[in-house]
């Protein structure tokens, strides 16, 4: 077999990539199917293991890209891209230079093999920006000795965003610092008065290069500086479509029954398709009436959460599908529940009587719409069948803030009017309860998490009767159910997942492997046909895999840069989907979000059989 070796060195760019390779027996592959092989190697010949190689396709607004790993050997396929070419490809490696290569043509021939060289970076600077955004957040977290601080700062501090990406580990005046933490109020990250004062200075040193670069890469040169991902890794796949625009924000998706994926975009008021099986990816999007809401929607006024480039006047944030087809979506600015009809490609819009900001939502077996409220401390439920809407008050933690959650209404009204921007960062902010996870239990039973309190609850179905349960672990987020009946529950400033049993009522914890340990903040998790837990690696770039049979975790890195994940679901192959939502957008590698689709198996004997029987069935 010939080889077309390509050195690959930084900023180095090759404009045509053609492969003339050694003609092989096999048929030419059939439109549409390009694939490439290859491997990387050092300039020695060596292989490197873990290298993530990205192909990518179409114009930024629609780019469509797919990334596989390179095994023990160095060798690497891509499986079926599903785009046409010309491709862009890079090669991404934590210690090693990156490259990127414009317009690779497609292989002529099956045969076609790439032999991509890599050369070390030895720039500490390069090394350390390289890394994910947790462990740059490890130099804040080491400068707060207050337990109570430091939980506090990892709850609030990386709410919506990355604590530690390139774009937040800068240096700033005390006034810019005020600015951020202002706005970081507004959108519901609130601190106390004395985290506020102490955190400018604390982040500027954590964060000054002279100091920062020299601890993350003190052992650059040892093997286990940046380890390569187990072997498992190596026979995954993954897949990213952009979607929306630079000033987009696409919160949560949801995997339809017609194989499609819809997705919220928070910011401009959409509800986006993506059709995976339509090369590149087709899109459409759907404007989410407003009527006279104005931007901002009900939380509109001096103190609105939203930015400057934000169009939201309604603010979809969650999206579940209903059983026939519909799909139902929180709008939490507009403070409404909106149903979205498919085949009419039509609206209905049911606002909420009681509480304030709709948050998450799931459907139970009867068809009704279960959905915390986040701002007021309470659930929702609606019946489509009988057209009644409930609203539960949720116990708060203490009178004071069982007052303060009833005071949300006024509190708006003022904010339409004066400035309290400075108040929204306070420690009632920072301690409100925020209902926020909920899921059915297969039984029925509704149980949902209380994230600032640290506590679960369980709603009869029924009776509405509500019972709280405290958690041994800190801010508990997006929960769900196995098919066992079993709760698992991530602790997003706790750095760990935990499993729950609603009979004994005991929980156990595993901590996360992401390194250093602790400065991992797991968003959402969610629970597979095999009964295998799926965690968000929010802070790290990563999704992560837990299989609790043997109790292990599998960390899959993933190759965008600011990949701040959310919801997660699963198609009917098995394959795990989520999206990249950090606020703002723009700190996102590349500008614009993207879903995208992690196929565990796509090289594993499990996933080559699979791919045979599809391929036969077409």
């Amino acid at each position: 077999m010939d080889f077309l070796r390509l050195p690959v060195s930084a900023r180095r760019i090759s404009r045509t990539l053609t492969a003339i390779l050694t003609v092989s027996l096999a048929a030419p592959l059939p439109a549409l199917a390009v694939q490439f092989r290859g491997s990387v190697v050092d300039s020695e010949g060596a292989p490197i293991e873990g290298a993530m190689v990205s192909f990518s396709s179409g114009e930024t607004s629609v780019r469509y890209t797919k990334t596989v790993y390179s095994a023990a050997d160095g060798q690497f396929e891509t499986g079926t891209l599903r785009a046409e070419g010309p491709f862009r490809l890079r090669v991404r490696r934590i210690g090693w230079k990156e490259y990127e290569l414009l317009d690779v043509a497609e292989p002529t021939k099956s045969s076609a093999k790439l032999e991509l060289v890599l050369e070390r970076e030895t720039d500490p600077a390069v090394v350390a920006s390289q890394l994910p955004a947790n462990r740059w957040y490890a130099l804040a977290l080491d400068r707060i000795d207050d337990e109570t601080q430091r939980e506090q700062f990892v709850r609030q501090c990386t709410y919506c965003h990355q604590q530690g990406s390139w774009a937040t580990r800068v240096q700033r005046t005390d006034v810019e610092w005020q600015k951020v933490l202002d706005l970081m109020g507004r959108m519901g990250g609130g601190i106390s008065a004395d985290l506020r004062k102490e955190l400018p200075a604390l982040l500027n040193a954590a964060y000054d290069p002279k100091t920062a670069v020299p601890r993350l890469t003190a052992h650059m040169n040892e093997p286990d500086f940046a380890p390569p991902p187990e072997a498992d890794v190596t026979e995954a796949s993954v897949e990213e479509w952009v979607l929306g625009g630079a000033a987009s924000m696409q919160h949560d998706l949801a995997v339809h029954s017609n194989g499609r994926v819809y997705s919220v975009d928070m910011t401009q008021d959409k509800l986006y398709e993506l059709d995976p099986t339509v090369p590149g990816g087709a899109r459409r999007a759907w404007e989410i009436p407003h009527g006279d809401l104005p931007l901002g929607g009900v939380f509109g006024g001096l103190n609105s959460p939203t930015t400057p480039s934000s169009n939201a006047h309604v603010g979809p944030h969650s999206l579940q599908v209903g059983s026939d087809g519909s799909i139902w979506v929180t709008l939490a600015l507009g403070n409404e529940l909106a149903r979205f009809d498919l085949a009419t490609e039509t609206w209905s819009i049911h606002p909420l009587e009681e509480g304030f900001y709709p948050h998450t939502l799931r459907i139970d077996s009867r068809g009704r719409v279960w959905y915390t409220i986040a701002a007021s401390n309470h659930v929702g439920v609606y019946d489509p069948n009988s057209g009644e809407h409930r609203w539960i008050r949720v116990p708060a933690p203490s009178i004071g803030q069982a007052i303060a959650s009833r005071l949300v209404g006024p509190a708006l009204w003022l904010a339409r009017h004066v400035d309290i921007s400075s108040a929204a960062s306070s420690e009632g902010s920072a301690n409100s309860p925020v209902p926020y996870g909920i899921d059915v239990a297969p039984n029925g039973d509704i149980w949902f998490s209380q994230l600032n309190a640290h506590r679960i609850g369980r709603i009869d179905p029924d009776t509405f009767d509500i019972e709280m349960v405290d958690t041994p672990f800190t801010a508990p987020r997006r929960l769900r159910f196995d098919s066992k009946g079993r709760l698992w529950i991530p602790g997003f400033s706790s750095g760990l997942v935990s499993r729950f049993d609603p009979d004994t009522r005991e929980f156990r914890s595993w901590k996360l492997p992401i390194e250093p340990i602790g400065s991992e903040t797991p968003y959402a998790l969610n629970i597979d046909q095999h009964d295998v837990v799926w965690i968000c690696g929010t802070n790290s770039d990563s999704l992560i895999r837990f299989d609790p049979v043997v109790e292990h975790f599998t960390v899959y890195p993933l190759p965008t840069r600011v990949t701040y994940t959310r919801e997660i679901d699963f198609d009917t192959a098995g394959r795990v989907w989520t999206s990249n939502s950090n606020a703002p957008t723009w700190q996102i590698e590349g500008g614009i979000p993207r879903v995208l689709r992690l196929d565990p198996t796509a090289f594993s004997e499990e996933g080559r059989v699979a791919s045979a029987k599809s391929a036969k069935a077409k």
